[in-house]
């Protein structure tokens, strides 16, 4: 047990540290690249940040326990709303860019009603992968087509070369994955010591470990005042979750889906997206606050105490 809590230790250090320098790279990124801060964090930030999703994913599936991938797709979008967005808006208030309720967040909504329909029946094959990667690229080629640059002074940015902050990109990047994937493996060692089953470990201890890249970026970038980064990311990791994570399980172990992952889990999600879009569309071009936040972060409490009392346990 000690190696597990030594390695959870590391990987919250390691998390701390790299998100706190990402975060300025991302945004120097984005000014020297001509890029607004809401695309960076809608693709680059949240391609980095959901690196770990697709890691789990791809390892799961290959093991033979795809319900671990899709309770770590569904479980981290649950995350990302609940502890992610709720923890940031209470350390401070995000301020919603019209720019996210006209572009970004219907094809959040798209992509959760197209995950309910691959879901529904049961079964998670290859039609369904297809199904969501097209949306995928879609979505891709929408945003970049959509976007506009920013107006940040350039004294709010720090002074790197676009080599530079490339460079210390994908360095941090790889140190958040290395810490998060750390942090995962010790924290699962230590519930599976106690028998709890593979779908409530992705939805509980790997969705929040592998969310914690996500945690770190959003609260440092909302800290230092780059708030498109922050909302970007957990729309964008989310839908990213939905379109590039959830698709490998069905690619690579094509078959049933966990009845809970449809009737119990999904549904948390779908709950959790459509308050969070009511929320941003009746404060658009206002702030998400701290009542907000407060409200994300209890249900995600609540949903994990039904978790802990309710899901199942392996033999």
């Amino acid at each position: 047990m000690l190696l597990p809590l030594s390695l959870v230790a590391i990987g919250l250090v390691g998390l701390t540290w790299s998100a706190d320098r990402f975060v300025g790279a991302a945004a120097a990124t984005a000014y020297r690249s001509g890029m607004s801060a809401m695309l960076v964090g809608m693709t680059v930030v949240a391609l980095g940040t959901s690196a770990p999703e697709v890691v789990v994913a791809v390892f799961a599936a290959l093991d033979g326990v795809p319900d671990l991938a899709t309770g770590n797709a569904l479980g981290s979008n649950i995350a990302n709303i609940g502890l992610v967005l709720g923890v940031t808006a209470l350390v401070r208030p995000i301020p919603v860019p019209f720019s996210l309720i006209r572009r970004e967040l219907p094809l959040l909504l798209g992509a959760t009603g197209v995950t309910g329909y691959a879901l529904a029946n049961g079964i998670l094959g290859r039609f369904d992968a297809l199904v969501l990667v097209t949306l995928l690229i879609f979505s891709l080629w929408w945003l970049i087509r959509a976007d506009t640059p920013d107006a940040r002074p350039a004294e709010e940015i720090p002074a790197m070369t676009l080599p530079q902050a490339l460079g210390w990109v994908v360095l941090t990047l790889t140190l958040m994955v290395l810490s998060s994937r750390a942090l995962v493996w010790g924290a699962s060692e230590m519930a599976r010591g106690l028998g709890v089953s593979e779908l409530v470990i992705g939805l509980t201890v790997v969705a929040v470990g592998t969310s914690l890249p996500e945690l770190a970026a959003c609260v440092a970038s909302a800290v230092k005042g780059h708030h498109d980064l922050a909302i970007g990311n957990v729309v964008g990791s989310n839908l990213f979750n939905l379109l590039a994570v959830l698709p490998i399980p069905a690619i690579l172990a094509p078959g049933p889906a966990s009845p809970e992952a449809a009737n119990r889990d999904y549904r948390v999600m779908l709950m959790l997206t459509l308050a969070m879009a009511l929320i941003l569309l009746w404060r658009r071009q206002g702030r998400l606050g701290r009542v907000a936040g407060g409200l994300f972060l209890a249900t995600y409490a609540g949903y994990l105490a039904w978790l802990g009392l309710h899901g199942s346990v392996s033999p």
